[in-house]
């Protein structure tokens, strides 16, 4: 028997810092359409499924080939509700409708650098390692073991003082979430309900594949970062 695959993209509508953030455009295109392309392009998904409150998102989204079966209740889409019960609605809502699922990706819909292989990187890792998910990190570009603080003082001091003449080679390489896709193994997601657990695969991405868009300054900044990555030929 196949297994079935979706993704679910989450793309709320009352984004307060970045007005119409999820379909804002982004060097030319609206913003979402670079993880509906993706996920496309990945070639693994039974269906596309984007999570919205919006009808303007939704229809977006439709118009760049995505379902939108659903439009999200207003208490999943207000700015405390995170990933996992926005994705645990969507998988329960697709089991009461006839679709239960094996594998899921929560795809973030601002996430313009996302590439289809580390899409397929993820999947293959989930199913090989039979681990609950795989999600995309990248590192640190400074040692965050040499991490300085203002002290009530005023002075700088260490976070790790012991760490004060390590050097940075002697030091382990450390991570973080790279903010794009979470795959999960539907069952145990909706038995353990956590994205990160001891049970967790990375999919490193390269430091200049990644950026967070939280602000329009940050907004600023990946569309420069995207437009020197279409000259370079580089994603």
């Amino acid at each position: 028997m196949n297994n079935k695959v979706i993704a679910i993209i989450p793309a709320r509508g009352g984004s307060k810092r970045i007005p119409n953030k999820n379909i804002k455009s982004f060097a030319g295109q609206p913003i979402i359409s670079y993880s509906i392309k993706a996920a496309q392009s990945a070639d693994l998904f039974d269906r596309i499924i984007v999570s919205t409150d919006s009808e303007e998102i939704a229809e977006v989204a439709k118009s760049y080939g995505a379902e939108v079966p659903f439009i999200r209740p207003a208490e999943l889409a207000d700015d405390f509700t995170g990933t996992i019960p926005v994705s645990l609605h969507a998988l329960n809502w697709l089991s009461e409708h006839g679709f239960a699922t094996d594998y899921f990706c929560c795809i973030y819909a601002t996430a313009p650098f996302i590439q289809p292989e580390h899409i397929i990187e993820g999947f293959n890792l989930l199913k090989k390692r039979n681990a609950a998910t795989a999600f995309s990190v990248t590192t640190f570009p400074y040692p965050i073991f040499r991490a300085l603080k203002i002290g009530e003082d005023g002075c700088i001091e260490m976070f790790w003082s012991e760490h004060e003449n390590s050097r940075s080679n002697d030091l382990p390489e450390v991570y973080h979430d790279a903010g794009q896709f979470y795959w999960g193994n539907t069952k145990r997601f909706l038995t353990e309900k956590k994205i990160f657990s001891s049970d967790s695969v990375p999919v490193i991405l390269p430091r200049y594949l990644v950026q967070d868009i939280d602000t329009l300054e940050d907004w600023k900044t990946a569309e420069k970062m995207y437009s020197v990555l279409q000259i370079d030929n580089i994603k």
